[in-house]
């Protein structure tokens, strides 16, 4: 018997139902294990003879396990992605599949996914050969990322399309053709109505189907309506590096699963983006990981942004910081604490320390005290531990340092911390730096206080000034105001100097002394 009926009778006699996924992994199990063969598939319950209960039942005792279908799940969104690349379509060539600078305009409605599904089908185009374009009139291709959640959702989206059916109209016979494209749950949801209604429509895509974007346009090329819209049990785009659509965003999606199980009685989602499955961990790391370069790097190339960043690390001892369950040990984080230095020059870094945790010993705050020596942290945050109810340390670790004891450990934490942080802050003196204004110090009514970029308080005398900005005139300065300030002493604490004007951020870059 053919392997795909032998599976399905196998089905309808254990009463599994029309499970697809479960279905499909088997039928990959059968194609590799040859003890489903055809004459292992059982009959009907009553038909069949004890011999063959018995060698079907022991046939499914030593056929493949359950984590077989797990390591099988993961291969074919592996292959999809090497399959794309090197092996297109018989009917298609590779040079067919590429972009050739051709324009692409995205739209985008709905929900937060729809925003990340925008930017991965944007990374796969500009792989492509594609280019990304703002303007409407200037485009070769038009996509919408569409949303079907509300009725009012897919109305917008009818209206657009009738909006753009005139500027297709109006194209040029001297550019290339103009191509319009339905992306996401509405495609995957109406799918023949869109095509149907919408003649100008060229392409349909689901949110399983952005991989298949180059063929589908270099099909459409043809003059013809080219759609993808099956769902997938394995597609997560793991692979895929979503690329920010917008260069003046605040804000980066980070997505982790797609698809949805709950099947709430009045949402759409489970039929338009299919069953729920997760991410890799190691994609999701590395996606992470991306962003917080970029992070780094902003911090670096803009003035605005203060370059100080805050890295709690709590113990400079790796087996208290696995008893913390904080995730990291002491090496990763002095990795960690190299690579930001080298990303962002003199940044200025802070921490939180805790002595006398659960089971600390002398040798272990050594390690903590050695850690503060090799950083040298400009700020730091430092306590002795105090156990707090409903904790996992309050119900599994004993706090079994004596109170005398951490108390020591802190005051010498605080000794080494000003030692080291009163080396670092000597790099300022002498120097000119920005200083947006506070405030009154809280220690002098003459003096005035505020931060410089490394978020270092800076004390200087509240006296008139110069203003950079109108040659002549004499200020006193406000808070929130930007000073030039020359460092003349430093301490753990803080910096003190002389005010020399008042500037703004765009005039300081001139006058400032590197650190």
């Amino acid at each position: 018997m053919h392997h795909l009926q032998c599976i399905l009778q196998a089905q309808r006699c254990l009463g599994w139902g029309p499970l697809a996924s479960v279905s499909w992994l088997l039928l990959r199990t059968c194609r590799a294990h040859s003890s489903f063969s055809g004459t292992s598939c059982p009959r009907p319950e009553g038909q069949q003879e004890n011999g063959v209960q018995k060698d079907f039942s022991s046939r499914l005792a030593t056929g493949p396990t359950f984590q077989h279908f797990l390591r099988s799940a993961s291969v074919p969104q592996e292959k999809l992605s090497s399959l794309d690349v090197v092996d297109p379509p018989p009917y298609l060539t590779v040079d067919e599949l590429l972009g050739r600078q051709r324009k692409v305009y995205l739209e985008t409605y709905g929900c937060q996914m729809n925003v990340n599904d925008t930017e991965i089908v944007w990374s796969i185009l500009q792989k492509n050969g594609y280019l990304r374009t703002n303007n409407l009139q200037e485009a070769d291709v038009i996509l919408l990322v569409t949303c079907s959640i509300r009725e009012k959702a897919e109305q917008t989206i009818w209206s657009r399309l009738h909006q753009l059916k005139a500027l297709k109209k109006k194209r040029l016979r001297s550019r290339v053709p103009l191509k319009i494209g339905i992306l996401g749950c509405m495609a995957e949801r109406l799918k023949e109505e869109i095509l149907h209604r919408e003649k100008m429509v060229d392409i349909l895509a689901g949110p399983d189907a952005y991989r298949d974007l180059p063929r589908l346009l270099a099909f459409a090329e043809s003059g013809q309506q080219a759609a993808n819209v099956l769902l997938s049990l394995d597609e997560t785009y793991a692979d895929v590096m979503p690329v920010q659509t917008s260069p003046s965003a605040t804000s980066a999606f980070v997505s982790i699963m797609r698809g949805c199980d709950n099947m709430c009685s009045y949402c759409i989602v489970p039929f338009t983006r299919g069953r729920e499955r997760s991410r890799p961990v190691a994609s999701i790391l590395e996606e992470v990981r991306k962003l917080s370069e970029q992070v780094l790097q902003l911090i670096h190339e803009r003035d605005n942004i203060c370059k100080q960043i805050h890295l709690p690390a709590q113990s400079g001892s790796s087996r208290v910081l696995e008893a913390m369950r904080r995730g990291y040990s002491r090496e990763a984080y002095v990795e960690l604490i190299h690579h930001i230095r080298e990303s962002i020059p003199g940044v200025s870094l802070s921490s939180d320390f805790i002595a006398g945790f659960c089971g600390e010993t002398e040798e272990d705050h050594l390690q903590t005290v050695s850690l503060l020596q090799e950083v040298q942290y400009n700020m730091g945050f430092l306590f002795a531990y105090s156990m707090r109810q409903k904790t996992r340390a309050y119900h599994r670790l004993k706090d079994d340092v004596l109170e005398e004891v951490k108390l020591r450990r802190l005051e010498e934490l605080i000794t080494v911390f000003r030692e080291e942080a009163t080396k670092a802050n000597k790099i300022s003196m002498g120097c000119t730096q920005l200083v947006l204004v506070e405030g009154l110090s809280k220690r002098s009514a003459t003096d005035l206080c505020g931060r410089n970029d490394g978020n270092l308080k800076v004390i200087f005398p509240d006296v008139e000034m110069e203003d950079v900005t109108n040659s002549g005139l004499r200020v006193r300065a406000q808070p929130g105001d930007y000073v030039l300030v020359k460092i003349t002493s430093t301490s753990s604490q803080t910096l003190r100097g002389h005010v020399l004007c008042r500037t703004t951020l765009k005039d300081s870059a001139a006058y400032c002394s590197p650190e």
